[in-house]
């Protein structure tokens, strides 16, 4: 079977497709496999740093447990960000490979929640319609 993430260049704007309601339900997920920054609020959302710890630890030594898990691949100390983990096929780890849904879809983190309007390319997104065979 061919990867449908090859088809669809994400980190060429020009070619993203300008958003509307409903949009998501055919699309294959290549949003999913851009990098994506959370903040301390969204991996205790996800269940992933309990509440006390993100209150009493240092974000440094919490980004240092959650990269020794490999749940995020980096962290940037100057705006407190973290990025989440992908596969080696560039998913998100919090992606069904099979499904192309998001596994965590009522918890996902904020810029996954505000996406295409906070994005490279505010109203747009880098749709690619699901193979129906």
């Amino acid at each position: 079977m061919k990867s449908v993430l090859y088809l669809v260049d994400v980190d060429r704007l020009e070619s993203w497709t300008r958003y509307r309601n409903g949009l998501c339900d055919t699309c294959v997920a290549h949003c999913c496999t851009m990098p994506t920054d959370v903040r301390l609020p969204d991996l205790v959302r996800l269940g992933l740093v309990d509440p006390f710890e993100a209150e009493h630890e240092a974000p440094k030594q919490i980004a240092k447990r959650l990269t020794k898990a490999g749940v995020i691949e980096h962290f940037n100390f100057r705006h407190e960000l973290f990025t989440l983990a992908r596969r080696s096929s560039g998913d998100c780890h919090l992606l069904d490979a099979k499904t192309r849904r998001c596994t965590v879809y009522a918890q996902r983190p904020d810029t996954c929640r505000k996406h295409p309007q906070v994005s490279s390319r505010p109203g747009y997104c880098p749709y690619q319609a699901r193979d129906r065979s």
